[in-house]
């Protein structure tokens, strides 16, 4: 059944408000302390609400075959991780969650062991959270539905704005700490900038409890400058190599010839001797 923008949106901040309670009471289960999970200021996780929409869009045909929905639900949510850990990363300097000591890892931006609970996240959203979402939201007239709508993406919309303003400090402080120290290993770099946040404002340091894994991308940077001063060594060496190479060949010419010439005389001096 086709839906409006309107319930699309909504369905969308729905399932990221969702997706923010479970990663709170996660938190909770785990460190026994609250933390408002996300990079935005309000109780909602993007990532959710996007991960959900594609799967409604894409994957409802597949309602009648589970596993297939299960393993598609897993390739597209781990695909979507994979982007977003990616595009953070480049666009802020820092990567907001590593799994690189998660068994069967990504390049630590995605694992089994997080990726395999998206599937069966999927199997609950179409069987049992879509019908009930849509049902009710279809229930809601039109108007009703365009004003929340139209309310809620303002709200989310500033909220966005200053998020982002919020951890663009993090790029900022990332790049500072590493002029005034490039010789700084990653890990002390990443240690400034947590520091430096929670020296700011309460909504820099609420960041830096949302993720705690928080690393400045210093290393990256400095591994391409490594390989490209390899590089260069190599040429250079190369270059030296061949110059020695023509040397040694032109000195081998020109002891030849040499002894060329001194057998000449040797001989030239033998003749005239029997004469």
């Amino acid at each position: 059944m086709q839906y409006s923008i309107s319930i699309y949106f909504l369905y969308f901040i729905i399932l990221a408000i969702i997706g923010w309670i479970m990663e709170v009471t996660l938190q909770l289960v785990q460190k026994h302390k609250f933390s408002n999970r996300g990079f935005l200021i309000g109780p909602y996780c993007p990532i959710y609400g996007c991960g959900g929409v594609l799967i409604t869009l894409t994957l409802s045909n597949l309602a009648n075959h589970p596993v297939a929905l299960f393993s598609t639900a897993i390739l597209i949510c781990g695909v979507l991780e994979y982007l977003t850990s990616y595009l953070m990363e480049k666009i802020f300097n820092a990567r907001w969650w590593d799994y690189s000591n998660n068994k069967f890892n990504i390049n630590g931006r995605v694992c089994l062991e997080t990726i395999v609970p998206f599937g069966i996240l999927g199997l609950v959203l179409i069987y049992v959270i879509n019908p009930f979402i849509f049902d009710n939201l279809s229930k809601v007239s039109t108007n009703v539905i365009n004003i929340i709508a139209v309310v809620v993406a303002v709200l989310f919309t500033l909220d966005l704005i200053i998020s982002l303003t919020v951890i663009s400090n993090v790029r900022k402080a990332t790049t500072k700490f590493d002029k005034e120290n490039p010789k700084d290993s990653t890990d002390e770099i990443s240690r400034k900038v947590r520091e430096f946040l929670k020296s700011k404002s309460p909504l820099n340091r609420r960041l830096v409890e949302a993720f705690p894994e928080l690393t400045a991308i210093i290393k990256e940077r400095k591994e391409q400058i490594k390989q490209k001063t390899k590089e260069i060594k190599g040429d250079i060496v190369n270059k030296a190599n061949e110059v020695r190479s023509d040397i040694t060949d032109k000195a081998g010419e020109l002891k030849g010839e040499i002894a060329k010439q001194a057998d000449k005389v040797k001989e030239k001096l033998k003749k005239e001797k029997n004469k």
